[in-house]
């Protein structure tokens, strides 16, 4: 339980900063140095205490966290920015693609800033077109994430836990 159970970690001023396993929250909440702000619904039991497991801490003192290098440019990543959602319509899920905004017959290049998740119906009405030209609308601006936390919001956690988290991650995602 302690292994699997994923927990994510804010500084004092409530950016995420890391994600890691229950049993080294739990530890950082013993020795004083974070406090549980999220819980899970689990209960962790010895026989000197009782307490919830943490889904989300908070570390007591500000830690400086360098900036991370720079998350790569991939199909994946384009997919996991977009939260695999067809930057057009707005279908989740199904047959999803990646579309150039600017068509690479005209120029475009495979950037963060001109790739963006499109599912089948729009990337083939958008065909070799702009999304001006083919009447089609942009949910959001394409940009390139710049928080290192972005490669934790994978799938590999559980679903109940991600929601937790949202709001904490959220505003980083391009931070």
């Amino acid at each position: 339980m302690f292994e699997q159970s994923r927990v994510l970690v804010l500084n004092q001023t409530y950016e995420p900063i890391n994600v890691c396993n229950a049993r080294r929250a739990v530890r950082m909440m013993i020795t004083g140095k974070a406090d549980t702000v999220e819980t899970n619904g689990l209960i962790v039991r010895s026989e000197a205490m009782e307490f919830h497991l943490p889904a989300v801490i908070r570390l007591r003192t500000y830690v400086y966290v360098p900036r991370r290098s720079q998350i790569p440019f991939s199909k994946k990543n384009v997919m996991r920015r977009d939260e695999n959602t067809c930057q057009y319509c707005g279908a989740k899920g199904g047959f999803l693609t990646v579309d150039h905004v600017l068509p690479r017959s005209r120029g475009g290049r495979s950037t963060w800033e001109n790739v963006v998740c499109s599912c089948r119906k729009c990337n083939a009405k958008k065909g070799d077109r702009t999304p001006d030209e083919a009447r089609l609308k942009l949910k959001k601006q394409p940009q390139k994430p710049k928080s290192f936390i972005f490669h934790h919001l994978n799938h590999r956690f559980p679903q109940a836990v991600q929601q937790v988290w949202e709001k904490y991650l959220h505003p980083a995602r391009f931070a």
